[in-house]
C-alpha cells in the first residue's frame, strides 16, 4: 500500500461433553479477547466521584470490579478479566437526561487506570458499554458497563499497582425505537467528565500484583528514571504475552489492535467511494461486546431522487454498497482468544458475510439545522469457524452460520421486504457551524439493534448437531450495534487528504462504544 495512514468412556457422554465445550468455544468468538490464565484475586472497589454535568457537579458512586492474577512473572502479559464499571446516578443526575420514566438509556464509560511499578509509570483506558437501562420513576439509575481492556507487561520484578483515575461517561436516552424520526426531537446525548474523590479509599487502589523475576530471567535491572513507560495504542499488534517489556518499563498492548485491509474498487467511476468501517456489537445473552474488525466498504452513488415527501425534504441520495475483503463480500476474519471455564485457552474466528444487496440512502432536509438522515440496509450472515481448545482444533463444520441474515426492524417494509440489518445515522448542521454526526462523505457513527437468528450447519465430523445449543446460547433480539465509518476516498480524484496514491482511504476510524 502506498501513502501514509492516519491513524470420555461412552459415545453419548463424549458427545455431550464436546457439545458443551463447543458451545463455550463459539461463544468466545463473540466476546472480547482475554489473555493469560488468571488466579483468584477478585476486586470490587466502591469509589466516590464528582461528575461535571451540564447543569453542575453531581456526586456519583462508581463500583469497579475485575479479576486479576494472584501474581505474575516479569515479561508475562497481565489481562484483567470480567471487568465491569457500575455507575449509580442520583435522581438529580438522572434528570440531566431529559427523559421520561420508562425510557431506555444507553451508556458507555471510559475509566483511566494508572499503572505503577517502582519508578515506571503508564496509563490505560478501560472502556465499556452498558446494556440498555430503564429510567426509573424515582430514585437512582444504575448503569453497568463491560468491555475488553488492554494488557500490561511488566519489565521488572516488584509490585505492580493499579489505581482508578478519571472517568468519562456518555449517555443517550431513547424511547425504545431504533428508528430516528426527523420530525421529532429526542433528548440530546449527555456527557460528563468525572474526577475521583479525595476521600477515595487508598487513593482509588484497585489491585496490587506481585511480579517475580521469572524462571529463566537473569538478575532484574532497576528502572531508569530517564525512561518513561512505553505504551501502544494500536501499532503494537503482538498478542498478549507475545512481547517483552524492557527492564524497568511497562508495556501496554492495545485491547483491539487492527491492521487496515486492502481497500480499492474493482471498477471506478466518478461516483465511486471507498471507506473503512469498524465498531462494536453487543451480544445481549453474553452480556458483552465484540469488536467489528476494520473492514473495507465500496460505495457507488447513483442518481439522486426528487422531490421529497414534504416542503422541507430536499433530495434523497442513494448508493449501492459492498463489503470487500480479498475479492469476497465480507469482513476480514476476526479471531478471538479467551479462557473457557476461566482457564482453558480457546480461539475462534468470526466473519460477517454479505449475502444480498446492501444499500445506503441519505435524505437531506432543508431546515435549521440542515438535517441528513442516513439509512444503510445490509444482508449479513454471521459465520463461525477455526475453533481451537487449548490449541487442539474442534470441528464445528465448514458451514456454521446463522440461518438468515441479521435482522432489524424495517421502517419501510413494503419497499424493503425480507430479513436484513438496518443501520441509522443522523447529521445536523446549524448555520455557520460544522456538521455533526454521520454523513457518507465524512463518515461518523451509525447505530442499529439486531436480532441474531438461529444457527444452522454447525456440527462435528462424527455427526453431532450443535445448532440448537448455539441458538439457545447466542441467538435472540436486543443486540446493540455501533459502527464507525471513516472519511471516504473519492477514487477518481485522489485528494491527498482523503486517498493514498493507489486509491485507498487515508482515514482509519477508531471503534467506539
Amino acid at each position: 500500500m502506498k501513502g501514509p495512514r492516519i491513524s470420555v468412556p461412552s459415545t453419548r457422554r463424549r458427545g455431550a461433553r464436546r457439545a458443551v465445550i463447543a458451545a463455550f468455544v463459539v461463544l468466545g468468538a463473540m466476546v472480547p479477547a482475554a489473555g493469560t490464565a488468571l488466579g483468584a484475586q477478585e476486586v470490587e472497589a466502591e469509589l466516590p466521584y464528582t461528575c461535571a454535568f451540564p447543569s453542575g457537579a453531581q456526586a456519583v458512586t462508581v463500583r469497579v470490579a475485575a479479576r486479576f492474577p494472584d501474581s505474575a512473572a516479569k515479561g508475562e502479559a497481565i489481562v484483567p478479566a470480567e471487568v465491569t464499571t457500575t455507575v449509580e446516578l442520583p435522581e438529580a443526575a438522572v434528570a440531566e437526561l431529559g427523559a421520561a420514566a420508562g425510557a431506555e438509556v444507553r451508556a458507555s464509560t471510559e475509566l483511566a487506570v494508572a499503572l505503577s511499578q517502582g519508578e515506571a509509570r503508564a496509563e490505560v483506558s478501560w472502556r465499556g458499554t452498558a446494556q440498555p437501562a430503564t429510567v426509573p420513576a424515582e430514585g437512582p439509575l444504575v448503569l453497568e458497563s463491560a468491555g475488553d481492556v488492554p494488557s500490561v507487561t511488566p519489565g521488572s520484578d516488584g509490585e505492580l499497582r493499579l489505581h482508578a483515575g478519571g472517568l468519562k461517561l456518555a449517555m443517550e436516552a431513547q424511547a425504545g425505537s431504533a428508528t430516528p424520526d426527523p420530525a421529532q426531537d429526542s433528548p440530546a446525548p449527555v456527557s460528563a467528565s468525572c474526577t475521583l474523590g479525595e476521600d477515595a479509599p487508598e487513593g482509588g487502589l484497585l489491585a496490587t500484583i506481585p511480579v517475580t523475576g521469572g524462571e529463566t530471567d537473569g538478575p532484574s535491572e532497576g528502572p531508569s528514571p530517564s525512561e518513561g513507560p512505553s505504551a501502544s495504542t494500536g501499532t503494537d499488534t503482538a498478542k498478549p504475552g507475545g512481547s517483552k517489556a524492557p527492564p524497568g518499563r511497562l508495556r501496554v498492548a492495545a485491547a483491539d489492535p487492527q491492521d487496515a485491509p486492502h481497500c480499492t474498487a474493482k471498477e471506478v467511476t466518478n461516483n465511486t467511494l471507498t471507506a473503512y468501517i469498524t465498531g462494536y456489537s453487543n451480544v445481549r445473552k453474553l452480556d458483552g461486546a465484540s469488536l467489528i474488525p476494520l473492514a473495507c466498504m465500496v460505495i457507488e452513488q447513483v442518481d439522486a431522487e426528487f422531490p421529497g415527501p414534504d416542503d422541507e425534504f430536499l433530495f434523497r441520495q442513494p448508493a449501492d454498497v459492498e463489503l470487500s475483503y480479498q475479492g469476497r463480500r465480507q469482513t476480514p476474519p476476526a479471531e478471538a482468544t479467551f479462557l473457557t471455564y476461566g482457564f482453558v485457552p480457546t480461539t475462534a474466528t468470526m466473519v460477517l458475510e454479505q449475502v444480498g444487496r446492501m444499500n445506503l440512502e441519505g435524505d437531506f432536509y432543508l431546515r435549521e439545522p440542515v438535517t441528513v438522515v442516513s439509512t444503510i440496509r445490509a444482508s449479513l450472515v454471521l459465520r463461525l469457524s477455526d475453533v481451537k481448545v487449548n490449541g487442539t482444533p474442534l470441528d464445528v463444520g465448514p458451514d456454521c452460520r446463522t440461518e438468515t441474515p441479521l435482522i432489524s426492524r424495517e421502517p419501510e417494509p413494503d419497499r424493503y421486504p425480507g430479513d436484513h440489518m438496518v443501520l441509522h445515522g443522523l447529521s445536523e448542521q446549524y448555520t455557520g457551524e460544522d456538521a455533526t454526526g454521520y454523513q457518507v462523505s465524512s463518515g461518523g457513527p451509525l447505530t442499529s439493534e439486531v436480532t441474531i437468528p438461529a444457527f444452522t450447519g454447525c456440527g462435528t465430523d462424527d455427526g453431532e448437531d450443535l445448532n440448537r445449543l448455539l441458538t439457545a446460547s447466542i441467538s435472540g433480539p436486543g443486540n446493540y450495534v455501533k459502527q464507525i465509518q471513516g472519511q471516504v476516498c473519492t477514487v477518481a480524484f485522489l485528494q491527498p487528504q482523503e486517498c493514498t496514491e493507489d486509491g485507498q482511504p487515508v482515514v482509519i476510524p477508531e471503534p467506539e462504544r
